[in-house]
């Protein structure tokens, strides 16, 4: 079996940031968060990189990687757009918001055709995760036995406003027994002024443990994702394509892998902490916590 491809979704639009997080330089050379990413997949195993963005980012993208990465992992692009044909359904639906990160890897479908891991662009995740997935899609993975990260969400916070993250259920063979989207997850203080966490549906406010384990969107795929995701999607339009603001999110696909007996997928513990950049105000605390990496020797003060 050949090295395992890393899928980076990149095309949000970064509307609670702002500005193009993707690209926004976070190390002391002007280091993205994805360049970190890369770094630890590169010399954790992973053969190739895809980048899933909008078709207007391309340039801005090859500008920022292409040339550094050159003859260190193999690099490719998928665009992420608003054509509904090529996946089954036949009608437009005019929307400005993309249709969320199952459809983004959808879209890598024709350059990915091996086990393959997806990550997000803005979410640091640091390199023994990298090296536990790597290690899963080389020797353990097949269409019947995927993965994914689960960290605490309690580590997974910002102190600035709410954040998404797909809550797991897990079995007693550390096996994920369902996994919920939600995208309404907070801070609040109770009357006797402790700090707890909730997530909001449909108006009411739900205590969510801080040990409960979260998806941070680091999913260990087989190609085998695309189909069953192309089978869905149809169904969500559907549904759904009068809203604006509805997503396909990846957790819907693995969900429904689960319930109907197709796959397992191993939840793997990782000690490694995860930091990202939901909201502007984040960004200093993520620069604070890379310079602490790179003064205790964990990167090199240059990647690449």
């Amino acid at each position: 079996m050949g090295k395992p491809t890393l899928v980076v979704l990149a095309a949000g639009m970064a509307s609670r940031y702002g500005s193009l997080k993707q690209v926004d330089a976070f190390g002391p050379h002007g280091e993205t968060i994805i360049d970190y990413s890369i770094y630890d997949a590169i010399r954790a195993g992973f053969g190739k990189v895809v980048f899933i963005i909008r078709e207007e980012f391309e340039q801005v993208m090859r500008d920022k990687f292409d040339e550094k990465l050159k003859g260190k992992i193999d690099v490719d692009y998928a665009f992420q757009d608003f054509n509904l044909k090529k996946f089954g359904v036949d009608k437009e639906i005019e929307r400005t918001k993309p249709w969320g990160t199952a459809h983004a890897v959808m879209s890598a479908k024709d350059v990915v055709d091996g086990p393959f891991c997806v990550i997000n662009a803005d979410d640091f995740y640091g390199y023994d995760a990298f090296k536990k997935m790597a290690d899963f899609l080389t020797n353990e993975v097949d269409d019947a036995h995927m993965s994914l990260m689960g960290f605490e969400v309690g580590n997974t916070m910002s102190d600035y406003g709410y954040v998404s993250r797909g809550v797991c259920e897990v079995d007693e063979k550390g096996h994920m027994a369902s996994v919920t989207e939600r995208t309404n997850i907070y801070y609040v203080t109770d009357e006797q002024g402790n700090r707890k966490i909730v997530y909001e549906e449909n108006g009411v406010q739900n205590d969510l443990p801080a040990d409960a384990r979260v998806s941070m969107n680091f999913w260990g795929f087989t190609p085998k994702i695309f189909e069953v995701a192309q089978d869905m999607f149809p169904q969500f339009v559907e549904e759904n394509g009068d809203n604006p603001k509805s997503e396909f999110f990846i957790p819907s696909v693995p969900d429904h892998m689960v319930k109907n007996g197709m796959a397992a997928f191993k939840v793997i513990p990782t000690s490694s902490k995860w930091f990202g950049v939901t909201y502007v105000e984040d960004k200093p605390i993520v620069q604070e916590s890379i310079s602490k990496l790179l003064a205790d020797g964990t990167y090199p003060q240059k990647l690449f």
